[in-house]
């Protein structure tokens, strides 16, 4: 197990020592980072190839549909008969455009993801690039995204577009909020923006430890990534497609790629900061194989939001986000201060929680006030939340009589 566990870290090494005889070690170092970096990007666009057939069959099957079934055993080849289309359609450029950032806002959409997974940790001892400001470089990645967006909209010179792209970036702006007030929260508990640091401290998982700070960081992350319900910026009945209505063929395709990959890459965050990352549960498995479980069971909750809900209006997007996750978001990082006061995880760098009894009292108090805490959120926030549910009970009578006349015709 323990060679399985290191055996992409046994490769490298064996390959480093290989080189070394014939190069300086200046020049191993370069190889090595450039040949990690080609590495990570190409099982980044393999992830995208796969994601694109898992979420059609997930959702299809949601949905009472099969989905791909046409292109190779259970529609496996789907992905690469995409890929040639989108490889072989003509790339156009609109008239009207301001081909400069036209045509540079997909690759700038797509070289952030790419660099998002440098500092993941995939692994006992496997990480790109060990920062020890890991959470801070990830929060900057995800505002480079919105420039290329808004770039994408504007220089499209098309009113649909410019509108897609102003929704998309007021929302992931919006939503950054809370993600990192949350991993603020994380960090305190840590004492450490490392994020070998944080899972190193996760001798319990932080969802158990902070249940209602996960449930929001999903909510919040599905929104961040455009995704149903809060995929309004792609609004097909109203805005055609959103910010890219004016891309077609590997310029659409490099889009795509970026809103999978990110996908896949916020799942890889939560896995790291919520679900012990790499650390194996009951089960002695490769480290690895660990975290990609994890960071596939996360991206299967965003897959069966897409197939569930239904998208949310913008008012109401907006209304959630500042009237309730900033502020609960705000009052977690509080209470979380004033829990890491009493009973701190880590001090000075080093784990002060020590055993199976100091971990089951650090977990007890630590979900005991999540709990208290999401209760006392519910009660302040009862009137809204009925206010929601009366909406809900006024449009079922007309759903079940539509249903009625369906049934009768």
């Amino acid at each position: 197990m323990q060679a399985l566990d290191r055996l992409f870290i046994s490769i490298g090494r064996a390959f480093n020592s290989f080189l070394s005889q014939f190069l300086p070690p200046t020049a191993v170092t370069v190889i090595g980072m450039f040949l990690s970096a080609i590495i990570i990007s190409t099982f980044a666009a393999l992830v995208f190839m796969f994601l694109t057939w898992l979420e059609r069959k997930f959702v299809g099957r949601m949905q009472d549909r099969i989905g791909p079934n046409r292109v190779g055993p259970f529609g496996l080849l789907q992905p690469i008969a995409d890929a040639i289309k989108m490889f072989t359609k003509e790339l156009i450029t609109p008239e009207g455009a301001h081909k400069v950032a036209y045509n540079l806002a997909p690759i700038l959409a797509v070289a952030p993801v790419m660099m998002f997974f440098a500092v993941i940790p995939f692994g006992r001892d496997m990480v790109a690039a060990d920062l020890d400001v890991g959470v801070l470089y990830l929060v900057a990645l995800s505002s480079a995204t919105e420039v290329a967006i808004l770039m994408a909209g504007w220089a499209s010179r098309n009113k649909f577009a410019l509108l897609g792209a102003m929704r998309a970036v007021a929302q992931m702006l919006s939503y950054e909020v809370p993600l990192v007030l949350i991993l603020l929260a994380l960090v305190l508990m840590a004492g450490s923006m490392q994020l070998t640091e944080l899972v190193a401290a996760q001798g319990v998982p932080f969802a158990l430890l902070q249940p209602v700070a996960f449930l929001i960081f999903i909510v919040a992350a599905a929104a961040e990534l455009n995704r149903t319900p809060f995929d309004i910026p792609e609004a097909e009945s109203e805005l055609v497609a959103g910010y890219h209505t004016e891309y077609g063929g590997m310029k659409f395709g490099l889009f795509m790629m970026a809103e999978f990959i990110a996908a896949f890459g916020m799942a890889c965050l939560v896995t790291t900061v919520f679900l012990g990352g790499w650390r194996p549960w009951i089960i002695p498995l490769p480290s690895w194989l660990w975290f990609l479980i994890k960071a596939f069971a996360v991206l299967f909750v965003f897959i069966w939001f897409r197939g569930t809900f239904p998208r949310l209006r913008i008012d109401q997007l907006q209304a959630f986000c500042w009237k309730f996750l900033v502020p609960v978001t705000l009052l977690n990082v509080i209470v979380t201060g004033v829990v890491v006061t009493f009973f701190p995880i880590v001090r000075d760098g080093q784990i002060v929680v020590q055993g199976a009894g100091g971990w089951a009292v650090t977990t007890v108090v630590y979900f005991a006030t999540s709990v208290v805490f999401g209760l006392i959120i519910a009660w302040l926030y009862r009137r809204p939340t009925q206010q929601a549910l009366r909406q809900i009970e006024v449009g079922r009578p007309a759903a079940r009589g539509l249903s009625q006349e369906v049934q009768a015709a």
